[in-house]
């Protein structure tokens, strides 16, 4: 059983698991929201895979999931499959969409579906926080979403490793959703399957905003004034929280 895991701040991209004990099988796990770059940088570590990557697939068309790996398959084969599973997915997805989304192809519910899997690792808010974003498009109001800004900085070549700059949010990238209107041009990750079904059919809210709540998940709000009283509650948490480590 081995781990990889090109970035070292990041849960492991690539996982690796012998299925048999003649080792001849492998199972691969790949994580929901790694990047393209981190896939492939963890297919290299992979020594019973052969061949070349001919350049980092598309953001966002890599399958998460679990695969079976055979000594002497090559990294190719295993990038095709991931592609094609996250194509069939994307498919089936956007089949099944509910009727009033924003989006004029599958390909823009993918770049919102990144933004989601980025945005919380709490499976039972994937769809109120899909649903926040959604609002924020029909209402031409501008996505502001860390992550994105994150990957106009770092191209998903590795973690930032800190928060945001004021400066960095007033950097021009074509990713920084605090200045562009709409979608940033690409994904920003790989999301899986929940986080695309979540934008796809997502919960029924009226909420334009959201905060850590200090607990792991997210504060909600419908306006701005009690936005900004999430934000000072959260805030007061972190205060306290730093206090307390004094």
């Amino acid at each position: 059983r081995a781990a990889f895991d090109p970035v070292s701040e990041e849960p492991p991209a690539i996982y690796l698991e012998m299925l048999e004990p003649a080792d001849t099988r492998f199972r691969l796990a790949m994580a929901e929201g790694v990047t393209s770059w981190q896939v492939v940088e963890g297919l290299k570590l992979i020594d019973i895979l052969t061949g070349e990557i001919n350049g980092i697939p598309e953001e966002g068309s890599l399958a998460p999931d679990s695969y079976e790996l055979v000594r002497g398959m090559s990294r190719a084969e295993v990038i095709a499959e991931m592609q094609r599973r996250q194509a069939e997915r994307l498919a089936r997805a956007w089949a099944n969409r509910a009727e009033g989304l924003p989006f004029e192809t599958p390909e823009e519910a993918l770049i919102l579906a990144s933004i989601v899997e980025k945005e919380t690792g709490v499976p039972e808010e994937r769809r109120i926080v899909a649903s926040v974003f959604i609002n924020r498009l029909k209402k031409g109001m501008r996505l502001q979403t860390d992550p994105a800004v994150i990957y106009g900085l770092t191209k998903g070549q590795g973690v930032l490793g800190r928060g945001l700059r004021q400066s960095e949010l007033r950097r021009e990238t074509p990713y920084n959703t605090y200045l562009i209107d709409g979608l940033p041009p690409t994904p920003i990750a790989n999301p899986g399957l929940a986080s695309i079904e979540a934008v796809l059919n997502p919960e029924e809210t009226d909420f334009l905003y959201f905060v850590a709540d200090g607990t792991g998940g997210h504060a909600f709000a419908k306006t701005l004034a009690e936005h900004n009283r999430n934000v000072a509650r959260y805030r007061a948490i972190e205060r306290d929280r730093a206090n307390g480590s004094d």
